[in-house]
């Protein structure tokens, strides 16, 4: 995938490695436990391939497909007013781990990437881990500073909370 389009260097650097962190972006690694087994699982990998887990957050997606793919592009809107186009830059889908990631593309208020992986360990317990490295690019997120990570710390957790209640072992 060309990576001409993208506002950041280097494109996919999570694939490999959710904590990587170039130099001059900030780090974001949230982990939260989901729950136990292959049914949760399940339920929390599809909830994040299908964008139901960004959609019962309460953001907007429109999304080039139903699930994510490499090169779909996705816009999500926060309250209407902040709108953030994105590319898929890959996916995975295996027995024990699935997710996505994309990257910002023009017209972003940021530059960088965003991971969003489900996974099963060895005794059972789900994960989801949302990991980013980004930059501010426009001028209001450079003014947020430190509160502009803070909420991307605070919108990191809450998907956790979100994908627990909607794949978690009691539903």
């Amino acid at each position: 995938m060309s990576s001409a389009d993208f506002t950041y260097e280097p494109v996919g650097a999570t694939r490999e490695d959710l904590t990587a962190c170039p130099p001059g972006f900030h780090a974001l690694h949230v982990r939260t436990r989901i729950g136990e087994g292959e049914q949760v699982f399940r339920r929390a990998a599809e909830m994040v391939l299908t964008w139901e887990m960004h959609r019962a957050l309460g953001v907007g997606i429109d999304a080039g497909a139903d699930r994510a793919a490499p090169g779909v592009d996705v816009t999500v809107t926060l309250a209407g007013l902040v709108r953030a186009p994105c590319r898929i830059v890959w996916t995975v889908t295996e027995p024990r781990r699935a997710g996505w990631a994309y990257g910002t593309l023009e017209g972003h208020p940021e530059c960088g990437e965003e991971a969003f992986v489900v996974d099963r360990t060895g005794d059972g317990t789900v994960w989801l881990t949302v990991a980013a490295f980004s930059r501010p690019r426009s001028w209001y997120a450079r003014a947020g500073g430190p509160a502009t990570r803070a909420l991307q710390h605070a919108y990191a957790r809450r998907c956790g909370t979100v994908l627990r209640k909607l794949s978690g072992e009691n539903t």
